[in-house]
């Protein structure tokens, strides 16, 4: 025994040295370990220390976290819906679909949640940036102590690259002065290629390399889906071409399916006719599918359609034909969609690297988007202004759709359709029609099951989590010199290999807008406050009326048992306000198109309460929350311009494009202001002579007409003090004109405000401008 014990000892003192070399990774950076101190003066004597390299565990798996926007739990093929989606079919045939697997019901929430592992509230991202309040929980400034698994990936030897859709930057740090801390690059990637707000133009999209504007490339054929998959693949071979051993990280997600719906129109041609059944019978064939499929159980009932959606039998055939239209585009961007995502998985596939990659494809951040209303939308920003879009004038456009000559969104009733068996949709965290997502995991070399389905309930936290258990990296316990709050997920690899597992994750609160839901131990109790397509409140916060389903046996959420047991829904709304207090969701804030306006809700403004801004040649790419707002206001543009010989044409100042916005001009030698309300009506108020040669002040006012929000005004033009053209404005856009345009000296960048100038190098003003001063009052 003492033979055993001595051996047993000189093994434990041989391993002693190794043992200590292994880094402590809860406090990240890995700490260097102390520079010896020599007293040798030859080099040639002495032995260098042990370079000091951070590497990831050995054999640790590559991430890809693939997450497709606005896209409803009945849309795709692999969970029943209508669209084929190849990749997402090869990758659940190899791994695993979870059927019960949840978002916050809205984007920027959701995206921040999935890569931090807390609550959304937590996380001060209550609702999307460009809403964010003075309360905690939603003031859309992300606290340095939820440091993303991006960060924490990277701290440990991964290579991390973002692709496509952030929304998470606070509204006012989306700007070349910064800061810079919400940014993807300090927010744990190492290469960002993407897109800083909600949404984008896929034709004409304003992006980002890193921190720097990148310039369109002068190309009819441009789609920005197409781009950044190029970006994500060629990144991804650069990795493994000069360090093969380093794992990387990848987070993968488009713009797609979000509106604008933009898609090539051989595409869309492959869809024509296969909507034609309607809304109301792709549901059920959509459930008939999913039955049989096994995502959702035997026996689950269709829930009922909110009021507001028309049976399709109901609709006229005008109605039909371009509801039926909008589907086609809606498929032909999904179906697109996947084909990219296939080109990133191909080209992992054929570094040899899929099988130890670790995937998560995530089909939706939330439910499909109602966002669209009764009707759908020619331009989306419609809706953003509360301008109604009416059925004759999208018939007339109706064979446009998609096309880089719209910018469009479909009816709600789809919506309802590709969030099948549910009846809610995006934005209603009430209801698991926004908040029920379809996902993949695929990781051949750790999970041994295939083509099976999970069941436990589970959230988008719960992914950050489960990335560090595949990776065996402990939870950190200080970032960056930040004390971290705790992971509120949980991991979801105990589920990997065992069907039956015990759920774990077993409350799980949910709110945006104040629609909100308490989900406990099989029990979903929620309220409808108000749907997408409404422009009110139903009743005050006080007297909503809650709902209760036994989604044990209740999948759809067809069946309301709140009158029949009335202690149980007192029991979990009881709960939902404990979870509500700890998670900083109190107080619910149910303003409306008030949250976009800064001023009125104590969120920072970055022009601060200021009624003028100076700017030069050269500043571009400002988007509408880092700019003075010149909505619902009169307004003074002067410009000092030098005109060169031959005469100037270009831009001299524009916000916004095509789809609404306003530019002051020069166009064959003549100064001009053009108003573009939304796309569907534009103001010119033009001099009628050249400028000559030489420098010159442009000036031109807006006298708004006042008496409330988007109201008309006059406006007029002078020419180095003299009056050179007037004429009235009718109507303007009271909340927004873009989420991606933007304002630009010199040129128009994104899509044109002015067709005659056009945008990017075409709208260069040809002549120099010396300053611009904007004044509101």
């Amino acid at each position: 025994m003492r033979f055993w014990n001595v051996l047993l000892a000189v093994a434990l003192a041989s391993a002693a040295p190794a043992l200590a070399q292994e880094p402590d990774r809860t406090v990240l950076p890995i700490a260097e370990p102390k520079r010896p101190v020599y007293t040798e003066i030859d080099a040639r004597n002495a032995k260098p220390p042990p370079r000091f390299e951070v590497t990831a565990p050995k054999g640790a798996p590559n991430i890809v976290i693939i997450l497709i926007d606005d896209m409803g739990f009945g849309t795709s093929g692999t969970f029943g819906g209508p669209v084929p989606m190849p990749t997402l079919d090869r990758l659940a045939q190899a791994g695993l679909r979870y059927n019960n697997f949840h978002t916050t019901a809205l984007c920027s929430p959701t995206r921040v949640a999935l890569k931090s592992g807390r609550n959304h509230h937590t996380c001060e991202t209550g609702s999307i940036m460009e809403t964010a309040t003075a309360f905690p929980g939603n003031t859309g400034q992300i606290p340095n102590a939820v440091a993303p698994v991006a960060e924490t990936l990277r701290l440990n030897g991964w290579s991390t690259a973002a692709f496509g859709k952030w929304h998470e930057t606070a509204a006012w740090e989306a700007s070349i002065s910064g800061p810079f801390d919400r940014w993807p690059t300090r927010q744990g990637f190492d290469k960002f290629y993407g897109f800083i707000g909600g949404e984008t133009n896929q034709w004409a999209p304003f992006f980002y390399d890193g921190d720097a504007q990148v310039e369109l490339p002068d190309d009819p054929n441009y789609h920005f889906l197409v781009d950044m998959t190029d970006e994500a693949v060629s990144w991804i071979r650069y990795q493994k071409a000069l360090t093969p051993k380093k794992p990387f990280f990848v987070y993968y997600a488009p713009g797609a399916t979000h509106a604008p719906h933009h898609v090539p129109k051989e595409r869309i041609a492959k869809w024509k006719g296969r909507f034609d059944q309607g809304w109301d019978k792709v549901r059920e064939e959509t459930l008939a599918r999913q039955i049989e499929l096994g995502v959702v159980p035997k026996g689950t009932k269709l829930a009922g359609k909110p009021e507001a959606i028309k049976d399709w039998d109901a609709l006229s055939e005008d109605e039909k034909r371009l509801f039926a239209r909008q589907a086609e585009v809606y498929a032909a961007f999904a179906e697109m969609t996947d084909h990219e995502i296939g080109r990133v998985i191909d080209a992992i596939e054929d570094l040899g690297e899929l099988d130890n990659t670790l995937v998560f494809y995530i089909a939706g951040d939330n439910g499909a988007s109602a966002e669209g209303g009764m009707n759908g939308l020619f331009n989306e920003y419609s809706y953003f202004n509360g301008v109604p879009e009416h059925l004759e004038d999208l018939l007339k456009v109706m064979d446009k759709w998609g096309s880089p000559e719209t910018y469009p969104h479909m009816a709600a009733g789809w919506a309802v359709a590709f969030d099948t068996p549910f009846m809610w949709t995006k934005q209603v965290a009430s209801n698991f029609g926004g908040t029920r997502n379809g996902m993949v995991v695929h990781w051949p070399k750790g999970i041994r099951a295939k083509n099976e389905v999970r069941r436990q309930f589970h959230h988008v936290i719960d992914v950050a989590p489960t990335i560090l258990e595949a990776a065996r990296l402990p939870e950190p316990k200080v970032v960056n010199g930040t004390p971290q709050i705790p992971m509120e997920g949980v991991s979801m690899a105990y589920s990997f290999d065992d069907a039956a597992a015990k759920d774990r994750h077993v409350t799980q609160y949910f709110e945006i807008f104040c629609n909100r839901a308490i989900y406990h131990d099989g029990w979903l109790a929620g309220t409808v406050h108000r749907a997408a397509w409404e422009q009110k409140v139903r009743r005050p916060l006080l007297e909503d009326v809650w709902e209760l389903y036994d989604v044990r046996n209740d999948f759809s959420c067809s069946n309301d048992l709140a009158a029949s047991n009335p202690e149980k829904l007192a029991e979990l709304q009881a709960l939902f306000l404990k979870e509500a207090e700890k998670y900083h969701v109190l107080p619910l804030d149910d303003r409306l198109f008030e949250r976009f306006i800064p001023e009125l809700v104590g969120r920072p403004d970055l022009m601060g309460g200021r009624t003028s801004l100076t700017l030069a040649g050269g500043m571009t790419g400002m988007t509408e929350n880092v700019f003075l707002n010149v909505k619902n206001k009169s307004k003074t543009i002067t410009a000092e311009i030098e005109v060169p010989a031959g005469g100037a044409n270009g831009a001299i100042l524009a916000q916004g494009g095509r789809f609404g916005g306003w530019a002051l001009y020069v166009k064959d030698g003549v100064p001009a202001y053009d108003y573009n309300f939304l796309g569907r009506s534009r103001t010119s108020i033009a001099a009628t002579k050249a400028l000559p040669p030489g420098k010159a002040t442009i000036r031109f006012e807006f006298a708004y007409d006042g008496g409330g929000m988007g109201k008309g005004g006059t406006g007029t033009l002078y020419v180095n003090g003299e009056k050179a053209a007037e004429g009235r404005i009718e109507h303007t856009q009271p909340t927004c004109f873009s989420a991606d345009e933007t304002a630009d000296v010199g040129i128009d960048l994104g899509t044109p405000v002015v067709e005659a100038i056009g945008a990017e190098k075409k709208s260069r003003f040809s002549g120099s401008i010396g300053k611009i001063t904007i004044e509101v009052k």
